[in-house]
């Protein structure tokens, strides 16, 4: 067979392939699991936290649909900066991503516990964290993973209990809340419980609604006319997401108003609770049961593509090659890594909440968002000849709006997030310095880093 008649990709997705693509990464219902901590720390106004973040993904999703141009099979934020700006500003994203891969499973497991003693609340919390972790550390170890088809039946079950909620949301609205005419507007901006401060510090935790969109550019070898549509597909990915989570969640703010915060034993699965007052115990029951499965599989694909990307360090020299670039003979998967992660896992769902880690996950992604609009706004302003719409201006917004909101994140997210990236930034110095020469990472199956 001649290197011409080798098989390869077809460029068979079109533009609304990879917009449902996108939704199955972020999952319908993203925005619910952080609902109740969006909603205690903004005043209610969790439409408004929404809907700003969506602002913020729109524009930087610009700047990866257009970095992904220019490096078509790449698709990381790291590889986009260290090749456009410097190669230890891209290791500094891809660490600080290496984090995001690490907090995924815990606040999916964290996630898991607390819901399932919704079901079964005389079990302790320890025991359902220990037991959740432990069930993604062995499935990872045996080499379980789901397909792609699972994942999209998965989406497609998730979209119809989201249909199901917001139909007996509106009747419940229509006939208990009977909304006066200010009362529908309460969701965007309720005067008796508004403060920028809070609602800006609610919106560096609902941007979580929309982490994986970039995970689209990993496709771009399959797509037809990749250079416009992994652009369109990122913006419309983002767009179509803001748009369902802001309806869902202010529906569950027209029945679960922001005077009445949740309280601490409900507050990270408190849409399950919203739907409770709605439909009673089979919707609380069917919304818990769906997402507590979402959360289990997002939960042991994040643990995965934790123990793949330590793999990865660990083949480029980034990390100790006998530890973290050893495979399992006979499983084919990176047993040390799994169990590495897992450990990891298991001390993060003791020392952290659901919102610390959700907080510290955004530090780490918005350090993605700065560097990738601040590549693209680089190569169209200074190096590249293309004709594209506001090159200087979309990426430096994306810029400017990124920084505002992780500005916004907890200090203590803050400081655990910088105290991340200076360990990094040592044993960078430290693997070169003992002779593994320039320290890079793995390139970064994106897609795998969904909530």
């Amino acid at each position: 067979m001649t290197p011409d008649s080798q098989p390869g990709l077809r460029r068979s997705l079109k533009l609304w392939h990879l917009v449902v693509y996108g939704i199955v990464i972020i999952q319908p219902t993203a925005p619910m699991g952080i609902y109740g901590v969006v909603s205690n720390v903004a005043g209610g106004h969790v439409v408004t936290t929404i809907l700003i973040g969506m602002v913020a993904m729109l524009v930087t999703a610009f700047s990866y649909g257009r970095m992904a141009r220019i490096y078509p099979s790449a698709g990381s934020a790291y590889t986009y900066v260290g090749r456009e700006l410097n190669p230890l500003l891209g290791y500094v994203v891809g660490w600080s991503m290496l984090m995001d891969y690490l907090l995924n499973p815990i606040i999916c497991a964290i996630w898991c516990s607390a819901a399932a003693q919704n079901v079964l609340p005389s079990v302790p919390y320890a025991a359902w964290a220990v037991s959740f972790v432990a069930l993604f550390t062995v499935l990872n170890l045996r080499g379980v993973k789901t397909s792609g088809r699972m994942n999209a039946l998965l989406a497609l079950g998730m979209s119809i209990v989201v249909v199901v909620f917001l139909a007996e949301a509106i009747r419940y609205i229509a006939q208990v809340v009977h909304p006066l005419a200010g009362q529908w507007l309460q969701p965007f901006y309720d005067p008796a419980t508004f403060s920028p401060s809070r609602v800006f510090r609610g919106t560096s935790i609902a941007v979580l609604t929309y982490i994986g969109f970039d995970g689209i550019s990993t496709m771009s070898e399959e797509v037809e006319n990749p250079r416009r549509n992994i652009l369109l597909a990122t913006v419309g990915t983002c767009l179509v997401i803001g748009i369902l989570s802001a309806l869902e969640v202010y529906a569950a703010q027209l029945v679960w108003p922001a005077h009445t915060p949740f309280p601490e034993s409900m507050v990270d699965t408190a849409y399950v609770f919203v739907a409770r007052r709605v439909g009673g115990a089979f919707l609380f029951h069917l919304l818990n049961g769906t997402l507590l499965i979402a959360n289990l599989g997002s939960g042991m694909a994040a643990q995965f593509g934790a123990a793949r990307l330590l793999y990865g360090m660990g083949c480029t020299n980034a990390l100790p090659s006998r530890i973290f670039a050893s495979v399992d003979a006979r499983t084919g998967v990176p047993r040390n890594n799994v169990l590495i992660v897992g450990a990891c896992t298991l001390v993060g769902v003791f020392l952290l909440t659901y919102q610390s880690g959700a907080e510290l996950l955004n530090f780490g992604a918005f350090i993605a968002f700065m560097g990738v609009n601040a590549a693209a706004f680089v190569h169209y302003k200074f190096r590249s000849s293309e004709k594209v719409f506001l090159p200087a201006a979309m990426p430096l917004i994306g810029l400017a709006v990124s920084a505002f909101i992780w500005l916004n994140l907890n200090h203590k997210a803050q400081l655990l997030g910088t105290v991340w990236i200076l360990i990094g930034i040592i044993l960078y110095y430290i693997m070169r310095r003992a002779g593994a020469g320039q320290v890079k990472l793995l390139e970064i199956d994106e897609s795998q880093q969904s909530i």
